[in-house]
């Protein structure tokens, strides 16, 4: 799986050039029903050739633009996916992530990337990480409010006798590992003792946990998300005198993670973060209602959209699966909004959404009734 993060999101903003097309569309992991997702992709796909020609392009055109695409359309592809899939392509680019959302059908054109239905992914809206950690296995989930997923780790230790297999400096923590077994092929390391019960010991974990952190600092750099630890309890302190990830939680899921599913962390892990993200969303949406009237908050795009692309909104309530078409100009800082949508025209909550979230603010993109003032979007200002 694909991590989407703040940097990706970022290239998706500026690098595209003339037609972009955004294509999302949920799918099916397991069974026999995952033979409805090509037949879905095809289907949008039309809809996405339909929508270029419609806006000037020529047909052959259009499909040479889509053709990488197309290229992806193999039964391998479609027996790896998650909840949901997005896909981005322009005349300079080409990205899909397969992500823990289960989206709605949508094909936009546009000049720019439609990319609102990602933000729960980047935003106080509920993602999170489980860093499944034992002497034997490292494991680093990434979970929504609804799913929980896991990422392939590279440049991270899978072991504690993988961390130390070239420290030659002698070891009270004795381990043997890639032991042929009869069968064929390594046996996994075998540890004698469970406790850091003495301070070589623990050296060497702390140098194992160190290792971790190092690798996790790549994929995780720049983000805000909460990180949750599950381990047994006498691990814990010596992986948060490792850590430099800001977001570590203070309470982890506490036994031996190896013995747990995916979605059995996830559960255990959720019920440790969801009072974290209600309550920072409850108290913005409470410090908007007292800014009410004071000029530091609005409900009206009109006058939201000018001030995120100038870095002063600070907090942002949107609604997802709600578009308002229109277009920004901010050379004469004018907004124009449309019933429905016209040629050029684009989705202006997306627009404030992004702008707000590259600007520094904060974003929670959540269901209608969960904005304030019950209106599509409302914000509060930096001034």
């Amino acid at each position: 799986m694909k991590l989407l993060s703040i940097d990706e999101l970022k290239t998706l903003v500026e690098q595209p050039d003339g037609y972009c097309v955004s294509l999302y569309m949920p799918t099916i992991k397991l069974g026999a029903e995952t033979q409805q997702n090509p037949i879905r992709f095809k289907n949008l796909m039309r809809e996405a050739e339909e929508q270029l020609i419609n806006s000037g392009l020529r047909a052959q055109d259009a499909r040479d633009l889509l053709q990488p695409v197309q290229e992806i359309d193999k039964y391998e592809f479609w027996q790896h996916q998650s909840d949901g899939l997005a896909i981005f392509i322009s005349k300079n680019m080409f990205s899909y992530y397969c992500l823990p959302l289960n989206f709605a059908e949508l094909v936009v054109v546009n000049d720019r990337f439609h990319l609102k239905p990602l933000l729960s992914l980047l935003t106080g809206d509920g993602q999170f990480y489980i860093l499944a950690l034992s002497q034997n296995q490292v494991r680093l989930f990434q979970g929504t409010r609804y799913s929980v997923n896991e990422i392939e780790l590279e440049n991270v230790p899978q072991s504690l006798a993988e961390a130390l297999k070239y420290d030659t400096a002698d070891k009270q923590l004795q381990f043997h590992t890639g032991t042929p077994q009869a069968g064929g092929g390594d046996r996994a390391a075998i540890f004698h003792g469970h406790g850091a019960g003495n301070d070589e010991e623990k050296d060497n974990i702390l140098r194992y946990f160190r290792l971790v952190n190092e690798g996790l600092q790549e994929l995780l750099k720049n983000q805000q998300t909460p990180l949750v630890l599950a381990g047994v309890e006498y691990l814990f302190s010596i992986y948060k005198e490792a850590n430099t990830y800001p977001h570590l939680m203070d309470e982890g899921v506490t036994g031996n993670p190896d013995e747990l599913k995916a979605e059995e962390l996830h559960s255990l892990a959720w019920k440790i973060v969801q009072p974290y993200f209600e309550q920072a969303q409850q108290a913005d949406a409470v410090r908007y209602q007292e800014l009410a009237g004071t000029g530091q908050t609005s409900n009206n795009i009109k006058e939201i959209v000018p001030m995120a692309y100038y870095k002063l909104v600070d907090t942002l309530f949107v609604a997802v699966g709600v578009q308002q078409w229109g277009h920004f100009t901010p050379d004469e800082n004018q907004v124009e909004l449309h019933q429905h949508k016209e040629i050029g025209d684009e989705d202006l909550m997306d627009f404030a959404a992004i702008h707000t979230l590259l600007n520094g603010g904060t974003v929670y993109a959540v269901e209608p009734q969960a904005v304030p003032d019950n209106t599509p979007i409302a914000a509060v200002f930096r001034y």
